[in-house]
């Protein structure tokens, strides 16, 4: 997926660039920025002595020297003082001026820090999301993988409101989540695979019957053969999911950058529709970008031999937010890392 949430200290990231957050002198004095001083060793404090000062919100390159990125990405984030002098600006501009010089550096893959959310002190309850908003809005003009790095939980804060709503919603059990509509699917099942004398009560003691000869297949089937009777079948994921495409208007570009899936993804599916078999999250991360509901969804996910159910925590954030008709894949994603769930997309 394009953009990836991970726990995983940023130093030990097997990626193209690391970014590194600093001061303006880039000095590795504490927090992230003295960390990536010590894996990269002496020669990096050289470097950068070199290439110093660091304007507040701009971004410098390096070589990653002893670690595994081949570059670090030095950019240097705003001191939070209440939101009154622009630190969102120069927050922004951290980010936007770190994935250009990755981008011009021939990078394809990058690892950001959670910038500011240290010692500098932006809110904690904001910074996460205002990452995922800036790359976000970068990676729809530029194909790049790009991971945002939370060391622990201390770096970031997830609303506590929707963090009870899911647990409240995670926590119900099972049984009493079924609906009328299942039991009544339930009850359309079994009439069509079992005779219709077992499932009448009046029947449970009654003798048993000879059973009726094997009647003819119905027309739909009878005389055709197994080639012609699969391509009446129900179309293919791809095909599914080409037909919700052009419904919504969406263009390929659009509807694969919404699903957080990237174009190698998408292009495996267009020259395989017949054959393509999506795991569970890019199929959900699909049905997301083209706003679904619930029915739409679960019909999608069905065509590649999958479904929603009541009972897995993956499942019941899913239809949480769609019920509320949220289809942010960044939030969904958010609420899933903070429950330790398989993230959305590709």
């Amino acid at each position: 997926m394009p953009l990836q949430i991970v726990r995983q200290d940023i130093t030990k990231m097997r990626v193209d660039a690391i970014v590194n957050t600093t001061n303006e002198e880039m000095v590795g004095y504490s927090g992230v920025d003295l960390a990536v001083h010590e894996g990269a060793g002496p020669l990096l404090d050289i470097e950068c002595a070199k290439i110093a000062p660091l304007g507040l919100g701009t971004a410098k390159i390096t070589r990653g020297f002893n670690l595994d990125a081949k570059y670090i990405i030095h950019t240097s984030g705003p001191v939070w003082q209440g939101g009154l002098v622009g630190e969102s600006i120069i927050l922004k501009s951290c980010y936007i001026e770190s994935l250009k010089l990755a981008v011009e550096n021939g990078c394809h893959t990058v690892a950001f820090p959670l910038i500011s959310s240290g010692t500098y002190g932006y809110p904690k309850d904001q910074v996460l999301k205002f990452a995922i908003q800036v790359i976000t809005e970068f990676l729809f003009d530029h194909e790049l993988m790009v991971y945002i790095c939370v060391f622990d939980r201390t770096s970031y804060e997830f609303s506590k409101k929707l963090f009870s709503e899911i647990s409240e919603v995670i926590d119900d059990n099972f049984v009493d989540d079924y609906e009328e509509d299942d039991i009544a699917n339930i009850r359309e099942l079994e009439s069509a695979i079992l005779p219709e004398e077992i499932l009448r009560e009046d029947c449970i003691d009654a003798e048993p019957k000879m059973m009726a000869p094997c009647k003819a297949e119905p027309s739909s089937v009878a005389g055709k053969s197994l080639h012609e009777y699969m391509k009446s079948m129900d179309k293919s994921f791809a095909y599914k999911l080409f037909d919700l495409i052009d419904e919504r208007g969406m263009t390929d570009v659009e509807c694969y950058k919404k699903a957080n899936v990237d174009k190698k993804t998408f292009s495996k599916i267009k020259c395989n529709p017949q054959t393509y078999k999506p795991s569970k999250q890019t199929a959900v991360a699909f049905a997301i970008a083209l706003k679904l509901n619930l029915e739409e969804t679960q019909d999608l996910l069905a065509s590649a031999g999958m479904t929603l159910s009541r009972s897995f925590t993956f499942d019941k954030i899913i239809r949480f937010f769609i019920q509320k008709e949220v289809y942010d894949i960044f939030e969904i994603n958010e609420a899933l890392f903070e429950f330790d769930q398989v993230l959305l997309g590709c």
